[in-house]
């Protein structure tokens, strides 16, 4: 199958640390898990698996500069920059400790913006705007939603029509379930089905860290969808990239 997506980063991120000659410094990133508190604050809903205990945030830090990503798999590193080159990222911790410390590094370097999660109200304010600006952008179509965000679910419910909205997760505690009238299907295994049947889609960033992004990308790419990755996890990986990516009210501030 070849290097993933996230690999092809490496290369990409040392052409930067090189550049800026951080390569040979002794460069520490401290990756520690952050509480749902910490992370977004209090939000009026209760239902974003970061406060359900679904996922975590993690968040580096390098040379006072900080990024955050989601992640199921939440783990503590601190080391040389050059250790987070040589992760594997073959496991959803490594992933997330790499993507975590790359949002932080491409911050620290100004090549990347919005690489903290917003908090309190404004994850809401997001979705719904979010929803807004997607149909003004593409129209009242069928949108699909990779990775179930409830406020992103309802507002997209809410303005292009439940019969308009297809959703797929991976926690198993909500596939087959049915949320803002939307039944939710099997991101392993309807995902293909997802990308058929609708005309945009909506990709959460934490596919990036759970290994799935490959293959949906694969998809989009083949039927040549109109699609946005979605939050904070995926800032850096699009600043390399160039692929289009949404967060409205994600945070450039240091903490």
């Amino acid at each position: 199958m070849g290097f993933s997506w996230l690999e092809k980063t490496k290369s990409l991120l040392l052409e930067r640390i090189t550049a800026h000659r951080l390569e040979n410094k002794e460069v520490k990133v401290l990756v520690k898990t952050l509480t749902p508190e910490e992370a977004i604050g209090e939000p009026g809903r209760r239902d974003f698996p970061i406060i359900v205990g679904k996922e975590r945030m993690i968040e580096a830090t390098f040379l006072g500069t900080k990024g955050q990503a989601f992640t199921d798999s939440p783990a503590e590193f601190m080391g040389p920059l050059k250790d987070i080159l040589e992760l594997s990222l073959t496991s959803n911790k490594e992933r997330a400790l790499y993507t975590a410390a790359l949002n932080a590094v491409l911050k620290h370097l100004n090549q990347a913006e919005k690489t903290l999660h917003c908090r309190d109200d404004e994850p809401e304010k997001c979705a719904r705007q979010m929803a807004l600006g997607l149909i003004r952008e593409w129209g009242k179509v069928k949108v699909g939603l990779i990775g179930l965000n409830p406020a992103i679910a309802e507002n997209l419910v809410r303005t292009f029509g439940v019969k308009n909205v297809r959703i797929t997760d991976l926690n198993r505690e909500n596939i087959g379930s049915r949320k803002f009238g939307v039944e939710i299907w099997d991101g392993l295994r309807r995902s293909e089905d997802l990308i058929r049947e609708t005309d945009g889609v909506l990709i959460s960033g934490t596919t990036l860290i759970n290994g799935t992004f490959d293959p949906l990308w694969e998809l989009v790419e083949k039927d040549k969808k109109p699609y946005l990755l979605y939050g904070v996890t995926a800032a850096g990986f699009c600043a390399l990239t160039g692929l289009k990516r949404i967060c409205l009210y994600g945070r450039d501030e240091n903490k």
